[in-house]
Formats: structure tokens, sequence, C-alpha cells
């Protein structure tokens, strides 16, 4: 019953439904969609395996696994302070703290734990800025969620985020998203199986055509999403 216990946990907090603001983030897809590189789902298939492989192996998927890993409150802000930091776009720098702040606030009432207070405290005392990996990853040690399985989660919910403002956004049709969500699922293994055997070091190490994406957005004419 504790392995069923630990899968509702997955299953509650990686719900596309969860209200942590994600329906209002392209992440720089839409940067594609305006310059004509995005046109179709081939095309946003082709975005969603570089985002996966490229960004989200190198700072969700690292920062799950580092955070796991640190026995002790002033190393998870150390971490906090590097996820946010490597996160040039100031779009993606801030949606990453305003979602990070919405998921502690309802993890923290569902799973509450000493670690989650103490990070809460931290963002509330301006030595940490909050982010969702960083929180997902709190609940999970605390719920013994292993972290093969917690950054497999993660990463399912950000693809399946990013999905559903791909099926608005392009416009594509619901089962073609569900095409979607199906070819991204051996990309969401590789996340995890790369993220691995990489360091802290490698935090932040994205290939500089997704950040100039998300850089441009900003500048954008017209828009339907904040990043």
């Amino acid at each position: 019953m504790a392995d069923l216990t630990r899968l509702l946990t997955g299953m509650q907090l990686a719900d596309s439904a969860l209200p942590t603001g994600a329906f209002a983030h392209s992440f720089g897809f839409e940067s594609y969609l305006e310059s004509g590189v995005i046109e179709s789902a081939e095309g946003f298939a082709r975005w969603l395996e570089s985002f996966i492989g490229q960004q989200l192996t190198f700072t969700d998927a690292l920062a799950i696994r580092l955070v796991m890993g640190a026995g002790e409150a002033h190393l998870v802000e150390r971490l906090d302070q590097l996820v946010t930091a490597q996160a040039l776009p100031a779009q993606v720098r801030e949606a990453g703290m305003t979602m990070g702040r919405r998921l502690l606030t309802i993890s923290a009432a569902n799973y509450p734990s000493e670690a989650l207070s103490a990070y809460a405290e931290a963002i509330e005392e301006g030595r940490a800025f909050g982010h969702p990996a960083i929180v997902w990853a709190l609940v999970a040690r605390g719920e013994g969620i292993d972290p093969d399985t917690a950054v497999a989660q993660h990463v399912y919910a950000c693809v399946i985020s990013l999905v559903q403002n791909a099926v608005r956004a392009i416009p594509l049709g619901q089962n073609a998203g569900q095409r979607l969500i199906r070819q991204a699922q051996p990309w969401v293994v590789g996340a995890v199986e790369a993220s691995q055997s990489l360091r802290e070091e490698d935090l932040g190490a994205i290939a500089p055509g997704l950040e100039i994406a998300q850089m441009n957005h900003e500048r954008q004419h017209s828009r339907l999403f904040m990043s």
C-alpha cells in the first residue's frame, strides 16, 4: 500500500489540473510559432524533444536529483539560488518563482514536512526564490519516492502542460495532443537516464537557441502566454 500511496502523491502533484499557472507559459515555443519554425504537430514535436533533452534535463531533472541528495536546508537554499540564477531569460526565471511558490503552498497544505517549512521560511526571508522542481523534490524525498520516479513524474507533468498549451496555440486537435504525449514518453525516459550521470556543475547547460527564443518572447507584438 505504501507504493500505491507514493504513486497517488505523484499523480496529484503532477496533474495538469493542479493550479500552479502552468497553462500561462509556453517557455519559448510561442516565439517559434511567431517565426514560423513551429507550424504543426511535427514542428512542435521537434521543439519539445529539444526542450526536454536540452533544458529540462539540465535544469529541473538535475535539480531534483541534487535536492533529493541534499540533507541540510542550507544546501537546498544554495541549489535554489543556482537553479534560479541559471535561468537567464527573465520570463522563465519569473515563471519558475511564481509556479514554485504556488506549488509550495499546495504541497505544504497537503504533504507538510519540516523540509517544506524550512524552504518556505527561506523564501520568506529572501534566502531562496522558489522553484517547482525543488518543491517537488522535497515532497518526493519526504514521501519516499525514488529519484528516477520523481524526475520522470515531474518531466512528464511539464510535457502534458506544454502539449495542452500547444493544442490551444498552434492550434492542434485533442487527438494530436495525445499522440504528442505518447511520442514524448521516450524523451522523458531519456531525461531520467541522462540526468543520472550529471553533476552540479552541469546545472544550466542549455542550448543557446532555446534561451534566445525565450528572451525574444518578451518583445513579441502579441502573445497568448506569459513566457
